[in-house]
């Protein structure tokens, strides 16, 4: 396991569980260098000073908060923590909900919590028994490193997961989309297209086995990296396909029935996409970075908080 991001307690009532908290995401993606299209060389960005127009160190370099103009007060890592030591000390649970009472929108990151220090597996377990028993979750508030985050405490397993939130004012409403109207009539849809439909999703209902999705994409673009490097091609700026079926399919149908009709003669309870794993190579050796010249580096590990 990764090295802790944040080390501190988790607070409700007058209970404290010392916990840590580490990441839970493995990212798989791509890192790309941007060149200059006119020879191919990689672009580079230089942190420099405005005054003096040297180039600065990452050693040398602080936070500052403009609070006029060209005026600057520092901050350090200590500043960020007296602002409110309690907040960035604890993860402060403020109620318990239902399990399911929390719209899939406002989830953000998850995190694992692991308990921290001597005596503070008993009281680790206490909180996740509780939680498992009750079906609730926690709703918390903490700060990680310098962002304070909404937060819910959740059982996963064995383990118990913080799960960063969206604050109900960091998501937009879907006013001013063009959506169609709410109700079968309204909408023009017809209950025969409803059962049809309710009969196909019924066909395709199974239980959620999330290791039966793959990252096909990965693959498919490391793929066409390998093919264009065989071909001589890694200077080779590729146009727009012009053909008709490069291009996105029309959502008009002329009888909706017919096509879910179609779609249940079918048998449309696999899906094979999702099921390509063979196809991609082996973990571990599906990231390259391209750079000048066609050379390929494994590109650096993405931090993420």
């Amino acid at each position: 396991m990764a090295r802790a991001l944040w080390k501190g307690a988790i607070t409700f009532g007058l209970v404290n569980v010392p916990v840590e908290i580490y990441t839970a995401e493995d990212r798989k993606a791509f890192s790309f260098s941007m060149l200059d299209k006119r020879d191919f060389a990689p672009v580079g960005y230089k942190r420099y000073n405005k005054k003096s127009g040297k180039e600065v160190q990452w050693d040398d370099i602080i936070k500052g908060y403009e609070y006029e103009k060209d005026k600057f007060v520092v901050l350090s890592d200590e500043d960020f923590k007296r602002a409110n030591v309690k907040a960035t000390q604890t993860i402060e649970i403020h109620a318990f909900v239902p399990a399911d009472a929390i719209p899939a929108e406002f989830f953000e990151t998850p995190y694992y919590l692991a308990p921290s220090g001597r005596g503070g597996a008993k009281v680790y377990a206490l909180l996740r028994e509780t939680l498992r028993a009750t079906k609730r979750v926690a709703i918390a508030q903490v700060v990680i490193r310098t962002t304070h985050h909404l937060a819910a405490v959740v059982v996963q397993g064995p383990a118990l997961m913080l799960n960063t939130l969206r604050y109900d004012d960091e998501l937009r409403t879907a006013s001013g989309l063009e959506l169609p109207p709410v109700g079968l009539k309204a909408a023009g849809v017809s209950a025969k297209e409803i059962e049809l439909a309710r009969r196909l999703v019924d066909d395709m209902t199974e239980d959620w086995k999330p290791g039966d999705f793959k990252d096909t994409y990965h693959g498919d673009l490391l793929a066409r990296i390998h093919e264009k490097i065989k071909k001589g091609e890694t200077h080779r700026i590729t146009e727009p396909a012009k053909d008709e079926e490069a291009q996105p399919r029309s959502a008009q149908v002329i009888d909706l029935a017919e096509l879910l009709k179609q779609s249940l003669g079918k048998g449309a309870t696999k899906k094979p996409l999702q099921r390509r794993a063979a196809a991609t190579p082996a973990r571990g050796k599906t990231a390259l970075r391209v750079v000048s010249g066609g050379a390929a580096k494994a590109p650096a590990k993405r931090k993420r908080a």
